[in-house]
């Protein structure tokens, strides 16, 4: 019996287990080990072509300096979106600049590199205005971007860029205007000054140059949509920095804008013509006036030039003294100068002059007809009115500090001078001032006193205060005593008089005896002057006799 037999024999009641069989193992080629390394690699690829496919070009911006930038973690934004990292800063080959390089992302690159794009560093800054960049306290400092507008899709990339130092006042896609002012000088205006417009802030300035001849400057100011459209054809700007203080015939008077505008300097805007509402096109050129009340007087149009050849001191007269006629300013003084005249042998002072012929009115454009002239009036317009006596004259402005200024009159009485029309400049003749008149009063009246001889009159003097001196000294030696001895004379015959008039005197009992007959006598004469009248021959007959009287 073989051994399997053995194994399958019954050795006891139950059931029968059947035989176990086993199946060996099939040993398998590729391990699933391998699956990690190809995940991993096809995640690292994902990763490479999606870095790929969102790392876009890389730009250089030079700086002046790198503060608060960093490789690898300064990024660049664009309206506070990333839109770049820093992969590099190093110094420029002449060292004078900082070169950052700066790996912009896919999107959004082909925008970022057109001419005109703007780079700075935002920081916190504390300027006039404001401040700005509190944000990078915390999180650092970043590259700010501002993209230009260009309608032009096919406009070759730019990959090399300047930065600026300070961040824009004006974003592009801002919505407003920008207007250029023209002004003799910057004043107190800084980038970022306000612009006002019924005293709110509607704008600002964005920048500021000089002109190509040098002899102004010229500001850019942006004013905020919709408050653009308040700027019409017929604007009138003027600079509203500091505070205006003026002393007039109306009192004191101090203007001041906001604290803002004192402190960094601001302009104001207001309409010429209510009437003008059409808004003015974007670049347009204004003026910047000094004050709000040069700004709104009427256009002066082009001045003419004129000169004054003055003989008297003009202490006092300074460049910008107004040139006025009867208190109405027609221009004002450009210059002073000292000239000798070689065929007179004098100095004398060049005052040059600038005159608005629309200030005068009708009566400019009257003359211009009567004298045939068009256009900017000069010696035509002034040759009729030299003729009937205009003049100009140097006239105290202030008394307390002695500013003149050059005012134009007709003096009938001032003697005729030559003038010649077609000179330009326009010599205008001029008259002595008040002050210069004065002077000359009191040079005569001392002339004059000089010619007195003080001294014989001194001697003359002199000698009659001897002999009063001679003549007192007489008069208290020998009349003073006698007038003594008379008046003691005087007082005794005065005594005498009075006894002689007592009531109690003999002489005023005889005085009153002789009164009292003299009164009787009076009385007779009187009777018979009646008697007579009554009788009047009785100076013929005699009295009558008296009758006798018969007894019955």
């Amino acid at each position: 019996m073989s051994p399997n037999n053995d194994n399958n024999k019954d050795t006891g009641p139950g059931p029968r287990l059947r035989d176990p069989r086993v199946k060996p193992k099939s040993e398998s080629r590729i391990s699933w080990i391998w699956l990690v390394p190809f995940v991993a690699a096809v995640v690292g690829a994902s990763l490479l072509v999606q870095s790929w496919l969102h790392t876009g070009p890389t730009v250089i911006i030079s700086f002046e300096s790198a503060e608060g930038l960093e490789v690898g973690q300064t990024k660049v934004r664009y309206k506070d979106v990333v839109v770049g990292l820093v992969t590099g800063i190093r110094v420029s080959d002449d060292r004078s600049r900082v070169l950052v390089s700066a790996e912009l992302n896919r999107e959004g690159s082909s925008y970022l590199t057109q001419e005109g794009t703007r780079f700075w560093v935002v920081r916190p800054r504390l300027a006039l205005s404001g401040v700005s960049g509190l944000g990078t306290l915390l999180s650092g400092a970043y590259i700010g971007v501002d993209a230009a507008e260009s309608k032009d899709e096919e406009q070759d990339p730019v990959y090399t860029f300047t930065g600026l130092e300070k961040p824009p006042e004006i974003t592009s896609g801002r919505p407003g205007t920008r207007f250029s002012l023209h002004s003799a000088e910057l004043g107190s205006l800084e980038i970022g000054s306000p612009v006002y417009y019924r005293r709110i802030q509607v704008g600002r300035v964005i920048g500021y140059d000089l002109q190509e001849d040098g002899q102004s400057v010229k500001i850019q100011v942006f004013i905020d949509a919709p408050n653009d459209k308040f700027v019409t054809t017929d604007a009138r700007f003027w600079n509203a920095s500091g505070v205006n203080v003026s002393l007039s015939a109306d009192g004191f008077n101090v203007q001041t804008g906001s604290l803002v505008s004192v402190v960094a300097g601001g302009i104001a805007f207001a309409a010429g013509d209510p009437l003008d509402k059409k808004p003015a096109g974007a670049d347009s050129v204004f003026r910047l006036a000094d004050s709000q009340a040069s700004a709104m007087a009427d256009p002066d149009g082009p001045p003419f030039a004129i000169e004054l050849q003055l003989q008297q001191s003009v202490r006092g007269l300074s460049v910008g003294a107004p040139v006025e006629f009867r208190g109405m300013e027609l221009g004002k003084v450009v210059d002073i100068d000292l000239e000798f005249n070689p065929k007179e042998r004098y100095f004398y002072a060049l005052v040059k002059a600038e005159l608005y012929p629309l200030r005068f009115g009708a009566a400019y454009e009257r003359l211009n007809l009567q004298n045939g002239t068009s256009g900017i009036p000069g010696g035509g317009l002034m040759a009729p009115l030299i003729k009937n006596g205009l003049r100009a004259q140097l006239r105290t402005a202030n008394i307390l500090t002695g500013q003149q200024y050059v005012a134009l009159d007709f003096f009938p009485k001032a003697e005729p001078v030559e003038f010649d029309p077609e000179r330009v400049p326009v010599v205008l003749p001029s008259v002595p001032g008040d002050f210069d008149r004065l002077q000359e009063q009191i040079s005569s009246i001392v002339t004059k006193l000089d010619t007195i001889p003080f001294d014989g009159i001194g001697k003359d003097l002199r000698a009659s205060l001897n002999s009063i001196a001679k003549l007192v000294n007489t008069l208290d030696t020998q009349v003073a005593p006698q007038a003594g001895a008379v008046l003691k004379a005087a007082k005794s015959s005065l005594r005498r008089v009075d006894e002689l008039l007592a009531q109690d005197s003999s002489a005023s009992n005889n005085l009153d005896q002789t009164l009292r007959e003299i009164s009787t006598a009076a009385k007779s004469l009187r009777a018979l002057a009646d008697y007579l009248q009554t009788h009047p021959t009785a100076l013929l007959r005699g009295a009558p006799r008296d009758a006798l009287s018969v007894s019955p």
